[in-house]
């Protein structure tokens, strides 16, 4: 069963930084991209960041690019993300995500989230 957990949200003024982790079991972490996506308030899903599974390759929404950084230690199963430059724009629930595609068609896998909040 696949299994994903975020950790490291937390409250931080503009301009400060996080460091998210997602812990992953269940699958075989270290052949799956994996992806950052967040949901705002009030708002849909959003995919922000995708690393392939060697972790040389990472592809950035533009409102994110260069502020934040996916990163993989496959060793550890965990992808992280480090944010930076943060705003009240970047307020959301974060979530890592792991996609299945086959014959039964494609399925998003997510944790719980966890939630950060950008204020003064």
């Amino acid at each position: 069963e696949v299994h994903l957990v975020e950790s490291g949200g937390g409250l931080v003024q503009p301009g400060g930084s996080l460091r998210l982790s997602c812990a992953a079991s269940g699958f075989t972490f270290s052949l799956s991209r994996m992806n950052w996506v967040r949901r705002a308030p009030g708002k849909g899903l959003e995919w922000i960041a995708s690393i392939n599974e060697s972790g040389d390759f990472t592809e950035y929404i533009n409102s994110v690019k260069g502020r934040f950084t996916i990163s993989r230690d496959n060793a550890r199963n965990t992808l992280y993300l480090q944010l930076n430059s943060l705003t009240s724009e970047d307020t959301a629930t974060y979530y890592c995500q792991y996609s299945v595609e086959d014959n039964l068609g494609r399925r998003d896998y997510r944790g719980q989230g966890t939630q950060v909040t950008v204020s003064s």
